[in-house]
């Protein structure tokens, strides 16, 4: 499994299935979700309704997939960060299985290529460093029979800069 880093705009990545940083409703928000839900369009937001209307949402650290409507991606990987909580709620674990079960949804879906924003370092105040190693390490250590490319997709400078250091 190959693992590279871009810095750009998540939405504009071509890939098999792109991860989105939702929230529990699925209906989307700010930042990458709302970026996402604009720019791909009805179809991505008619399938969330359906995943809601049928499981209630997304639980934090969980992952469920949609189309992605008009983006260069087939496929949408919608999973839900931890707000920060000064390390008391459990957070590191959360944000591991963010990473661990969007993987485990590409392989089911037979996805080769995958692409992840900074999940959780925006308005849920993950602190970015620790956020970086944990999704490095949550990825490097997966061990994929099916999965191919994973990308790891930074918006801002700072956090291009901290997942260019780890993946030296």
């Amino acid at each position: 499994m190959k693992i590279t880093l871009q810095k750009g705009d998540i939405t504009t990545i071509e890939a098999d299935a792109i991860v989105n940083a939702a929230n529990t409703s699925l209906m989307g928000g700010g930042g990458v979700d709302g970026a996402i839900h604009r720019k791909g369009g009805k179809a991505i937001l008619e399938e969330c309704i359906k995943i809601r209307n049928k499981q209630g949402g997304c639980k934090v650290g969980e992952a469920v997939i949609t189309t992605a409507g008009k983006l260069k991606a087939k496929y949408v990987i919608h999973t839900v960060g931890p707000r920060w909580n000064n390390g008391n709620s459990e957070e590191v674990n959360k944000l591991k299985n963010c990473y661990l079960n969007s993987l485990k949804l590409a392989e089911e879906s037979d996805i080769k290529s995958l692409a992840f924003p900074n999940i959780s370092t925006g308005i849920y105040r993950f602190p970015k460093e620790l956020a970086a190693q944990i999704s490095v390490q949550t990825v490097q250590t997966y061990e994929s029979k099916t999965l191919e490319n994973i990308i790891f997709v930074c918006f801002e400078e700072d956090n291009y800069k901290l997942y260019q250091k780890l993946l030296k």
